[in-house]
């Protein structure tokens, strides 16, 4: 499920809208199909009845844990957005955890060579605060996510000296004018233009 845009501040853009990397299904699934794999070999192997039902349990067993971890990969994600950072997780409740851009200290991205071959790996953001580290475990692309939020973390902050300055905000015509001057200099892409477009159109 997307991130709720009723949940957006004024101005504030989804960046990043993540859930972990599939290969936090890998073991129930391995699990299930050896399960049923195993089932099935027992089954062909012996007529005794007493056999079937430890081998359902087990199957059975495997398939709970599956729908377990899927029912928390599709409920869990890491949402990046124009002023903040949101972990969201839960299945029947819901929980979160937020970290404005400005109070992040570091970042780091941990990988072992497997996960670096599947382009996955552990992000932990740590943050000023009782609650000083965030992990999240089998982020995908994780290099990439780590920068993402750095350039994120650099854009907060040079509208915040503007704001300090006293510099005025644009009006979405102007700035349509600056983006198009960006596009037309090769320093966006279409798509990044046509984004953004839409969404000054929208506040006008």
């Amino acid at each position: 499920m997307p991130f709720p845009a009723r949940l957006l501040n004024d101005n504030e853009e989804v960046v990043l809208d993540l859930r972990s990397h599939w290969v936090s299904l890998a073991g129930p699934a391995a699990a299930l199909v050896a399960a049923i794999v195993l089932a099935v070999a027992v089954s062909n192997e012996t007529d005794r009845g007493y056999f079937v039902i430890p081998m359902l349990i087990v199957v059975l067993v495997a398939l709970v844990w599956l729908l377990a971890r899927m029912a928390r990969w599709a409920t869990t994600s890491l949402v990046v957005t124009s002023d903040r950072l949101v972990v969201r997780y839960g299945v029947l409740a819901r929980h979160g955890r937020e970290m404005p851009l400005e109070r992040i200290n570091d970042i780091t991205v941990s990988q072992t060579l497997f996960m670096r071959m599947l382009r996955a790996g552990d992000l932990v953001i740590e943050s000023a605060g009782e609650r000083g580290q965030q992990a999240f475990p089998g982020c995908p692309n994780p290099g990439l996510v780590q920068n993402e939020i750095y350039r994120q973390m650099e854009l907060a902050a040079e509208r915040d000296n503007q704001r300090s300055s006293g510099h005025r905000q644009l009006h979405p015509l102007e700035q349509l004018e600056k983006l198009h001057e960006l596009h037309r200099r090769g320093v966006i892409s279409q798509a990044e233009f046509d984004h953004k477009k839409a969404q000054l159109l929208g506040r006008m």
